[in-house]
């Protein structure tokens, strides 16, 4: 039986052979929002507020966190895009799970996570493929490059789409 927590299987990072399979992972973050919705359509109102799994975060806050990650990633990818080598800053994704507008309604998310992609689907598309090269440090995973850090969040989202397309009913 899978692990629950990895319905797509944990993360690795394996290089891009080509430029082909980069511009199929930059693909997948633009289509993040629409993948989302997808895997939200099939629940109701009701099921937001019920975790995805035993023990998990709520349908509702993973929803947010997908927001909160996804704008961090923004910012990382911009980062490493201007300075060198800069070190980025990891945020306590248990505890933001807990803030207060955790239980906001999804729409303020889903617009977010929907105008970020844009941004981060346009950038990504119109970036040299050397400066995928490019470094930044994580404090925690050490250095990574912008290569890896995109494959990461292509990951994730498919990881937590999953995790919603999974949820029971």
């Amino acid at each position: 039986m899978s692990d629950p927590r990895y319905p797509v299987g944990t993360f690795s990072f394996t290089p891009f052979a080509n430029d082909a399979e980069r511009q199929t992972a930059i693909a997948e973050i633009r289509d993040l929002p629409k993948q989302l919705l997808a895997a939200l359509d099939t629940l109701g109102e009701a099921h937001l507020d019920s975790p995805y799994r035993h023990g998990g975060w709520t349908i509702r806050q993973l929803v947010h966190h997908i927001a909160d990650s996804h704008m961090n990633a923004f910012i990382r990818f911009r980062l490493a895009l201007t300075e060198d080598k800069p070190t980025i800053k990891p945020y306590d994704e248990h505890a933001w799970s807990l803030l207060p507008d955790s239980k906001l309604p999804i729409e303020s998310s889903l617009a977010i996570i929907e105008n970020v992609h844009l941004r981060l689907a346009v950038l990504l598309k119109l970036t040299p493929v050397e400066a995928f090269a490019r470094e930044l440090i994580h404090p925690v995973s050490g250095p990574m490059t912008l290569d890896k850090l995109l494959h990461l969040y292509a990951w994730h989202g498919r990881h937590h789409v999953a995790h919603i397309a999974k949820a029971p009913r």
